[in-house]
């Protein structure tokens, strides 16, 4: 049986990496039109982060779980592509029911399973770079998937705006969703579907053995044991002290926003008269909670002997994270903040401080929705590109520091987007912006990818998606307060705190140190 795995020619990787330009497609337009689609059905400019919160709750707990399950799974369709082709048409039905909500709730559902569809999707096509590629071709490969990334951001982008060039109307009555977004979706909804079947016709997968052969073979070459050594499990009294603080600090951060509201004092207090706060707060703190009744129910099934599962598993691999797996963790949390506020109120800041319109029913808060389209495909084509010169600077260059300096250009660039008041010359600053993105989808996943068991690549793409998903749900509770409390709800101040998170994000990435855990069978315990 062949012990190494060839290498694929540029062609092989591009197929492999088509399915994330339809992918992208989807998420772009989410992200590009749900805030105007909300507002548009009635939602006010401050409870936009609790609506978007189900799109980061979703990945939460799909990917770990799709993740795992992909490991596990072998068929006609091979081991990642089942997940590709099921997610695929439930994301394409997503898009094709969100412009048409006739109200709010039903908008925030099809939100809900156009995420979780698209999560589904997206990790597994994560993990068949790591399953498919040699070591020395990650980069490329990530690469190659920010480049399409990049690319399906740019048509998502730039289709509402096209339309609306070509004639198509882009307004609509009061409530009604303008044709310009339901064309849009459409269109976004077909490409995807048509770019996921591709991957899935023209790409292979390695079968089980065959991985498992390749992984033997690099470990040995390691002076490494054998991939079946068994870890190091984590006792049951360590799930239960550890799910026990969680749990606490869960239901004393509830009770305290509940007892505050009565008597909010002394002064500094005060925000907790705030009613959507609260409700915020309330969500925050059931998150807390609810990992600590994860905890608790990891350490009853270890005590009882029930602990060969999925569910043990995967909370297991959670506990055995690998030191640079723990260390990007830290990078993603202030990235992924920033970039949450960015996608949140990024089209309002922009009508609001660059459009001056507030009437989501307004042709000027309409051309900013569009024009917001526009800069997302500057961003997203700048990103592209820079994702071929990512191929060949991650060869000769420290990533830890090619990273932060994109990081760095990005966050310059959100300063940008708040000092320039011509929305004609926003693409410059949004052009450091999607310097930063270009890193930020590639650079993390080639250096995590080294460090993690390829017999485990798919369950800790979905776990490192934690890292992604929870600045994001901290966002959705917090920026609508910090918005109110100290910028008087102007949305632009949003580019002011995505740029403080994206230098934080360069400093943690400068003090990371790579392990090289490829080789070992064990990652320490937490």
């Amino acid at each position: 049986m062949q012990t190494e795995k060839p290498k694929l020619a540029p062609f092989q990787i591009w197929n492999m990496c088509f399915g994330f330009l339809g992918i992208q497609i989807g998420f772009d337009l989410q992200n590009g039109n749900v805030s105007r689609i909300f507002q548009t059905l009635g939602a006010e400019i401050d409870a936009l982060p609790i609506l978007w919160i189900a799109a980061p709750l979703t990945g939460l707990i799909v990917q770990p779980i799709i993740g795992h399950f992909s490991d596990r799974t072998w068929g006609r369709l091979g081991r990642r592509r089942p997940y590709f082709l099921v997610g695929a048409l439930l994301a394409s039905a997503a898009l094709v029911v969100m412009p048409n909500a006739p109200v709010l709730w039903v908008a925030a559902g099809a939100l809900w399973i156009m995420d979780a569809a698209l999560n589904i999707t997206m990790e597994p096509t994560r993990a068949l770079v790591g399953d498919s590629l040699r070591d020395d071709q990650r980069v490329t490969g990530y690469a190659m998937q920010s480049f399409f990334i990049g690319l399906g951001a740019v048509l998502a982008g730039m289709l509402p705006w096209a339309l609306a060039r070509a004639g198509v109307a882009n307004t609509a009555a009061p409530g009604v969703i303008p044709p310009t977004v339901h064309i849009a979706f459409y269109v976004g909804a077909a490409t995807l579907l048509g770019a996921i079947v591709w991957t899935i016709v023209s790409t292979r997968e390695y079968r089980p053995d065959q991985l498992d052969a390749f992984e033997s073979a690099r470990r040995g070459a390691f002076g490494a044991p054998a991939i079946d050594a068994e870890p190091q499990q984590r006792p049951a009294n360590a799930f239960y002290a550890g799910g026990s603080v969680w749990l606490l600090a869960g239901a004393m951060a509830a009770l305290f926003v509940w007892s505050a509201r009565l008597d909010p004092r002394p002064q500094a207090l005060a925000f907790l008269g705030d009613a959507e706060f609260r409700q915020d707060l309330y969500v925050l703190a059931g998150l807390i909670a609810s990992f600590g009744v994860i905890q608790l129910v990891a350490g009853a099934m270890r005590a009882q002997g029930r602990d060969r599962n999925g569910f043990m598993e995967v909370v297991g691999d959670l506990f055995r994270m690998p030191p640079t797996m723990r260390q990007l963790a830290v990078v993603q949390f202030f990235t992924w903040f920033g970039l949450f506020a960015m996608w949140i109120y990024g089209a309002p800041a922009l009508a609001a401080h660059h459009f001056h319109a507030s009437d989501p029913a307004s042709a000027a808060y309409q051309d900013a929705g569009n024009w917001w389209g526009v800069l997302g495909s500057v961003r997203n084509g700048v990103a592209a590109v820079s994702a071929l010169a990512i191929m060949g600077l991650a060869a000769t260059v420290d990533r830890r520091v090619l990273h932060a300096a994109c990081l760095l250009l990005g966050s310059a660039g959100f300063v940008g987007m708040m000092l320039i008041p011509d929305p004609q010359l926003l693409w410059l600053p949004m052009a450091g912006v999607g310097l930063a993105w270009a890193s930020v989808v590639s650079t993390p996943y080639a250096i995590l990818a080294g460090s993690i068991p390829a017999r485990k690549m798919g369950v800790y793409m979905g776990i490192f998606n934690i890292f992604i998903v929870v600045p994001q749900l901290v966002a959705a509770t917090l920026l609508g307060f910090l918005l109110r409390t100290f910028f008087h709800n102007q949305p632009v101040w949003a580019f002011a705190i995505a740029a403080t998170s994206f230098a934080l994000a360069a400093a943690a990435i400068l003090m990371l140190r790579e392990h090289d855990n490829a080789p070992a069978t064990r990652a320490p315990e937490a």
